[in-house]
C-alpha cells in the first residue's frame, strides 16, 4: 500500500511530524508500524527517535548530519513508492482485573453517568478484544481502541493527584490502564495484578502495536494471589 495523503511538518529544531490524513484504524497503524521500520532502515544513522501515534509519525533526527529539508525531501521519496508488507503475528493478551470497590472508586459514578448498573459496566468492557494502536504518555501505557460507544464518559474535570499502578481507567472513548503510579483525568473501574512496564526486561512492555488485549474479571483473593507471585 502507498500512502498519500500526509503532510510533514516541522518539530522544533530536530524533529518531523509527518500527519496522516486517515481516520483512526487498524490499517492505518499497521501503515505508521511499518513505516517507522522503513525510516529506521533508511535513516538509522541519522535518527535519534521514532515516535508512533494514532495518526501521525515523529522522526527525531540529528540537526548536524541532516538538515529538515533534506530529509523530507528523502522521506518524500520513500513515500513515493509501495510499503512492504508488515508480516506481524499479533498476541492476544488476557488482563485480569479486579473491579471490586476497593479497586474501583469510580466504577459506580461511570455507571451512573452510562445509565448502567455497575455488572452491566463490567460485562461490557470484558467482552470487547481491543486493538493496541499505541504506547505513550507513561513508558507502557497502551493506547487501545474497541470501546464500547456505550462506555464512553468525559474525562474528569479535575484530575486524579495519583492513580495507583495497574489502574484500568476509560476516559472519552477510550480505556487504557496506568502501568505507573501516575496523575490522570481518566475514571478508574478497576485495577490489574499484572506489572505491564519492566525496564530491567529485554522485553519491557506488555503488548506492541497490532497486538489484542482482552480484560478478564477477578475477584479480590484472585488478585492477591497473582499479586503475590510476580
Amino acid at each position: 500500500m502507498k500512502i498519500e495523503q500526509y503532510e510533514i511538518v516541522m518539530n522544533g529544531d530536530s524533529a518531523i511530524t509527518i500527519l496522516f490524513n486517515d481516520v483512526i484504524s487498524e490499517a492505518l497503524t499497521k501503515n505508521i508500524t511499518c513505516l517507522s521500520e522503513v525510516f529506521r532502515n533508511n535513516f538509522h544513522e541519522l535518527i535519534i527517535d521514532i515516535i508512533p501515534a494514532y495518526q501521525s509519525l515523529t522522526v527525531y533526527f540529528d540537526n548536524e548530519k541532516i538538515k529538515f529539508d533534506k530529509l523530507t525531501k528523502d522521506i518524500e521519496l520513500l513515500l513515493t513508492h509501495p510499503l512492504p508488507q508488515k508480516v506481524y503475528q499479533p498476541k492476544i493478551i488476557e488482563i485480569p482485573v479486579c473491579y471490586e470497590d476497593e479497586f474501583a472508586p469510580d466504577l459506580e459514578s461511570l455507571a451512573y453517568y452510562c445509565k448502567k448498573d455497575t455488572a452491566q459496566v463490567i460485562i461490557e468492557h470484558t467482552q470487547a478484544t481491543y486493538l493496541v494502536h499505541m504506547l505513550g504518555f507513561l513508558p507502557g501505557f497502551l493506547y487501545l481502541g474497541g470501546l464500547s460507544a456505550n462506555l464512553s464518559c468525559p474525562r474528569k474535570s479535575t484530575p486524579a493527584i495519583s492513580i495507583p499502578a495497574g489502574s484500568v481507567g476509560i476516559g472519552g472513548n477510550q480505556t487504557g490502564i496506568y502501568p505507573v503510579s501516575s496523575p490522570g483525568g481518566w475514571h478508574i473501574i478497576g485495577r490489574t495484578p499484572l506489572n505491564l512496564f519492566n525496564p530491567n526486561s529485554e522485553l519491557p512492555f506488555i503488548a506492541n502495536p497490532l497486538d489484542k488485549v482482552k480484560f478478564s474479571s477477578i475477584s479480590k483473593d484472585e488478585f492477591l494471589a497473582i499479586k503475590e507471585c510476580l
